[in-house]
C-alpha cells in the first residue's frame, strides 16, 4: 500500500496555517467584540487570548493530526475516542449547524459590505442578497465550475493587501486630534471581566477558525517532528500579530464607539483619510469574501459525501451527478439549510456566528480532550508529532474551550441553545439510522 508523499516543507504549512486562519471575521467581528468589551488595552487582550486558545489547540492538534494522518481530522478523533454517535453527531453538527451557519455568515458578511456601495440597502434587501449571493454560488457549482488555484490565490492576495494597507495606514496617518487612544483599565471596565471576555470571544474565535487543518497534514511534512509544531507555532503566532496590528489601526483611525456601531469598520477606517479609500478596500474585502463562499459551496459538501461513502451518514449525500461530477444532493441540503439559519436569525451577522462558534467550539473541546484518551487507550499508534507542553498545553486548550462554551450558552442562549436542539434532534436521529442500517 502507498504511503503518503513527505513533501510539505516548514515555509508550506507556515503559508497553510495562515491562509486557514484570516478570513473575512476580522473585517466584520471587531464591533461585536468592542460592545462586549468596550476598552482599548482588553480588545487587545481578547485577541492575544483566542491567540493563545489556536496556538495550544494547533500544538496539540499536531499530534492527533500525525496519528491519523489520512482520516478527517476532528471527526475520525471523535470517533475513535468517544464512538461511532459523537462522530455521527460532529457530521450533523457541521451539516446542520457550522459549515451551513458560517456559510450564511459570510454571506451576510458579504452583503455588508456592498452597503458601502449601496446605502440604501435595508436589513430585508441585504438578507435577499445573501440568500441571493449563496444559492447562485451553489448552482454555479453544482455544474462542476469550481474556483481554480489561481483564483483563489488572487482573493488571498487582496484580502492581505487590505490588511496590509490598514495597518500601514493607521500607523502613519494617525492623528490624536481626532482620535484619542488610550491604554488604560480605568475607562469603560464591564461588570465581570470574565464574562465579557469569554463574549468577545465570539468574534475572535470565530476570526481565528481554520487554523486546525493545517495540522492534519502532519504525515505528508518533511520532518515532521520538528516542522510541524514549528509551522503551528510560527503560522498562529504570525495570524495573531497582523490580528492585534489591524486592531491597533482601527483603533488609530477611528474612536472606540464608532467602531462599536459599524459592521465595515476596514472600509469606514480607510474612508477616514481618503474619500475613495473605503470603497476601494471593500472592494477587494467584499471579493474575497465571494470567492470564500464560493469555496465553502463546493468543498463544505464533501465531508457529509465522505461519511455517507463510509456508510456512517445518509448514502443520498454520496450521489455524485453522473455528468457535472458534484455530490450535488449534499450541496443542496447545504444550500437549503444555511437559508434556514438566514432566514431564523433574520440575517444578523453577530447571532449567526454565535451559533456557529458554540458548537464548533464545544467539538474543537472534546477533541483536544482525546490527547488524554489516546496517550492511555491507544498507545500502540504511532506518534511522529508528539504534543510541546503535554499534559499542560492541551489542558489550557481544553478548559478555555468549555469554559467559552459554557458562558456563551448562559449569555447567548438564544443562538446556543438551537444547536444543542438540533444535537438532540441528532441523537434520535443516530439511533434511526442505526437501527435502519442493522436491518
Amino acid at each position: 500500500m502507498p504511503n503518503l508523499q513527505k513533501k510539505l516543507t516548514l515555509f508550506g504549512l507556515v503559508m497553510i496555517a495562515i491562509g486557514s486562519c484570516i478570513g473575512s471575521g476580522i473585517f466584520v467581528t471587531p464591533a461585536q467584540i468592542a460592545q462586549a468589551v468596550p476598552n482599548t488595552t482588553l480588545i487587545l487582550a481578547v485577541w492575544a487570548l483566542g491567540g493563545v486558545i489556536a496556538l495550544t489547540g494547533a500544538l496539540t492538534f499536531t499530534e492527533l493530526g500525525g496519528m491519523f494522518p489520512k482520516s478527517g481530522g476532528v471527526y475520525v478523533y471523535l470517533k475513535e475516542a468517544y464512538g461511532d454517535m459523537v462522530g455521527f453527531l460532529y457530521g450533523w453538527a457541521m451539516l446542520l449547524v457550522i459549515s451551513a451557519g458560517a456559510l450564511a455568515g459570510l454571506c451576510v458578511a458579504f452583503a455588508e459590505y456592498l452597503k458601502i456601495f449601496f446605502p440604501d440597502l435595508t436589513d430585508s434587501s441585504k438578507t435577499s442578497v445573501a440568500a441571493a449571493t449563496l444559492v447562485g454560488l451553489t448552482v454555479f457549482n453544482m455544474f462542476g465550475v469550481h474556483v481554480s488555484q489561481g483564483i483563489s490565490n488572487v482573493f488571498t492576495a487582496l484580502k492581505l493587501l487590505a490588511i496590509a494597507a490598514i495597518i500601514v495606514a493607521g500607523f502613519i496617518y494617525y492623528d490624536p486630534q481626532t482620535v484619542q487612544l488610550e491604554f488604560s483599565l480605568s475607562q469603560n471596565m464591564p461588570d465581570n471581566l470574565t464574562v465579557a471576555m469569554l463574549t468577545g470571544l465570539i468574534g475572535v474565535l470565530f476570526s481565528m477558525g481554520g487554523w486546525h487543518h493545517a495540522s492534519y497534514l502532519s504525515g505528508e511534512a518533511i520532518d515532521a517532528k520538528r516542522t510541524v509544531p514549528r509551522a503551528m507555532f510560527l503560522g498562529v503566532l504570525i495570524v495573531v500579530i497582523t490580528y492585534l496590528l489591524i486592531n491597533m489601526a482601527y483603533m488609530l483611525l477611528l474612536p472606540l464607539d464608532q467602531i462599536a456601531q459599524t459592521p465595515r469598520v476596514a472600509g469606514e477606517a480607510i474612508a477616514t483619510l481618503v474619500p475613495w479609500g473605503g470603497k476601494a478596500v471593500a472592494i477587494a474585502i467584499a471579493i474575497s469574501i465571494f470567492g470564500t463562499i464560493s469555496i465553502y459551496t463546493m468543498t463544505a459538501p464533501r465531508i457529509y459525501y465522505a461519511m455517507a461513502k463510509d456508510g456512517i451518514f445518509f448514502k443520498q449525500l454520496a450521489f455524485v451527478h453522473p455528468k457535472w461530477r458534484t455530490p450535488i444532493i449534499a450541496m443542496a441540503i447545504q444550500v437549503i439549510w444555511a437559508l434556514a439559519i438566514l432566514v431564523f436569525f433574520g440575517g444578523i451577522f453577530s447571532e449567526i456566528i454565535t451559533f456557529v462558534t458554540f458548537l464548533d467550539i464545544a467539538f474543537m473541546g472534546l477533541a483536544g480532550l482525546t490527547i488524554y484518551i489516546f496517550r492511555k487507550k491507544r498507545q500502540e499508534l504511532e506518534r511522529p508529532v508528539r504534543a510541546w507542553g503535554y499534559p499542560i498545553i492541551p489542558a489550557i486548550f481544553v478548559l478555555i474551550s468549555f469554559a467559552f462554551a459554557i458562558n456563551t450558552l448562559m449569555e447567548k442562549p438564544g443562538q446556543a441553545v438551537p444547536g444543542l436542539v438540533l444535537l438532540g434532534i441528532g441523537v434520535g436521529v443516530y439511533f434511526w439510522f442505526k437501527r435502519k442500517i442493522a436491518k
